[in-house]
């Protein structure tokens, strides 16, 4: 479908609603690169912060005056007047005129719940607050997004009233009328009805719709309210907000204008979705959502075998979007669901040709299945698979061999700390090393203890750190498929003594360091061949496996 002009417009809620979600957490600095990367990116408006909650929000405002704008407004965020008082000798009002924004969003209530019980003042009073807040800005000549918070939940309890907030926002003179779903627990097909009367009821009004995400449908309510005519939608980038969040603005902007056909961004600038989507991320200090659609890492992912032959012929087939328009890009994973066109299509990634039906990748997905039954991954470790591949095609040997370990966990006293000693050997270019390395756990020790043996044979590994470690282990009869690794203290000597869940677990902890340091023992251009003595070769399972 082709996108055509609207009168559409994103207001984007980051750094206020989106802020309130669990470990969100930005500086001041923060805030002003954000605002300023949302302006250049395109969104119509950008709410800054609530002046009348906190002091870094003050202190936004003056400084967001010094960002480039562009076509962006600048938000400031607060609420209605308090009861009994005029809106010009309210504190928090008048903070929001000090912020000197071009644009001024206040909520107001629309559930009499809320004014009954949290306000406790009367309906009529809470009208006059609504109206009087809005005039006031609009004499000082600000733009007034009037949010009627609760809106929907009003509107099920009181019809009548709910609207006649709307209408007291309105006749006052404000700009937009943003319907809140606060809770997050309404339908599609509610808030479109909503939506539907609410235009009927004020044609001449600009309505705008704030979708939370407690059922999960921030943005398929927010798109319904579209559908029906709203010509705002409030959100967040990447969904963060309160609870579980708001309507998520990186799902939603792609489902506008490629689903929609509703252009809302510059001209080529949803391309720059993922990167903005991981940027927002990074800023806030928070783990990217992998499966995030359209942006997510795994969002053009594929594993099934079946799949990825079908999109090795067309990529319409299993892809509802070409993912380059969205930022992203097209992922083959191979694990035991793969085919031979799996292999194939990742390796063909890796610069490495191979023919799909080839006895060779018929033997390299054979020894893929085989690894992942016994608990290996490969979809995640892609230096995993290159090696393998290459390995098979050029009888690669391995740099070295693990010939023993030793692992020590230690308590000199009933309240001491606990003390990781592990001792290695390893075959090094037909040298046997003996080390032994001290840790913050027995996983911690056994790495220092190898690399220690590895360092002079292999520099590149002071480079090399270790950022995570996950050990499955899949024989339940270990006993760490059903239940935790279980261990003790013998009474008499101090010793930790493992039951064979946490040693099977130091046995796989062992075996994933010494393929995790292999790769980066393999210098660009030669080959290290490691022997157990003057003839002997590694066996055939630790070369085929060697891996990271």
């Amino acid at each position: 479908m082709m996108a055509s002009p609207s009168p559409l417009t994103i207001y984007d809620t980051t750094l206020r609603d989106g802020a309130q979600g669990e470990g969100v957490h930005f500086s001041l600095s923060d805030k002003l690169r954000l605002a300023e990367r949302l302006a250049t990116y395109g969104v119509h408006y950008v709410e800054g912060g609530w002046p009348g909650s906190n002091d870094k929000d003050r202190e936004f405002f003056p400084e967001a005056q010094k960002l480039r704008w562009g076509s962006c407004k600048l938000a400031a965020f607060g609420s209605t007047r308090r009861a009994n008082i005029e809106a010009s000798t309210d504190s928090q009002v008048r903070l929001l005129l000090e912020a000197e924004t071009p644009v001024v969003t206040i909520f107001g209530k629309s559930w009499l719940l809320h004014v009954e019980k949290v306000l406790r003042t009367t309906p009529e009073e809470n009208l006059r607050m609504i109206a009087d807040t809005v005039a006031f800005l609009k004499k000082e000549g600000r733009e007034v997004i009037y949010d009627a918070e609760h809106f929907f939940d009003g509107h099920a309890d009181d019809g009548k009233y709910a609207l006649r907030t709307l209408e007291a926002a309105a006749e006052a003179g404000a700009d937009y009328l943003v319907l809140c779903d606060t809770n997050g627990g309404r339908l599609p097909t509610q808030v479109a009805e909503a939506v539907r009367e609410v235009r009927q009821r004020f044609p001449e009004s600009k309505i705008g719709i704030h979708t939370h995400n407690d059922c999960g449908l921030g943005v398929a309510n927010a798109v319904a309210a579209v559908q029906e005519g709203a010509l705002q939608v409030q959100g967040t980038m990447n969904g963060y907000g309160e609870r579980t969040g708001n309507c998520n603005l990186t799902t939603l902007l792609p489902i506008l204008e490629l689903k929609l056909g509703r252009k809302v961004l510059p001209e080529g600038n949803l391309r720059q979705l993922s990167e903005l989507s991981s940027f927002v991320d990074q800023l806030a200090n928070l783990h990217h959502d992998s499966r995030a659609p359209f942006v997510g890492r795994t969002a053009f992912a594929h594993k099934g075998g079946m799949h990825v032959n079908a999109v090795n012929k067309l990529a319409a087939s299993f892809e509802h979007i070409p993912p380059a328009l969205v930022g992203n890009s097209q992922r083959i994973l191979v694990g035991e669901l793969s085919g031979g066109a799996n292999v194939m299509m990742k390796a063909r990634e890796l610069g490495i040709d191979l023919d799909e039906k080839s006895a060779t990748t018929r033997a390299i997905l054979s020894k893929i299945k085989k690894l992942e039954k016994e608990g290996y991954e490969f979809e995640a470790a892609d230096a995993s698979f290159e090696l393998l591949v290459r390995r098979s095609l050029e009888k690669i040997p391995a740099p070295f061999l693990l010939d023993s370990y030793k692992v020590e966990v230690a308590r000199v006293r009933p309240q001491a700390k606990e003390t990781s000693k592990a001792t290695v050997t390893v075959c090094v270019n037909k040298k046997t090393r003996k080390t032994t390395a001290t840790g913050d756990g027995p996983v911690n020790a056994l790495d220092a203890a190898l690399r220690r043996a590895l360092l002079p044979s292999f520099p590149a590994l002071k480079k090399m750190k270790l950022i995570d470690y996950k050990v499955r282990i899949v024989n339940s009869r270990g006993g760490t498929a059903a239940r935790i690794p279980e261990a003790g203290i013998e009474p008499a000597t101090n010793r930790l003594t493992a039951d064979r869940s946490t040693a099977e677990l130091l046995r796989k902890s062992g075996h994933s360091l010494y393929r995790s340091l292999a790769p980066c023992s393999i210098p660009f251009g030669e080959v290290f061949c490691t022997r157990r003595g003057s003839n002997a070769q590694p066996s055939a399972s630790e070369a085929d496996t060697l891996s990271s």
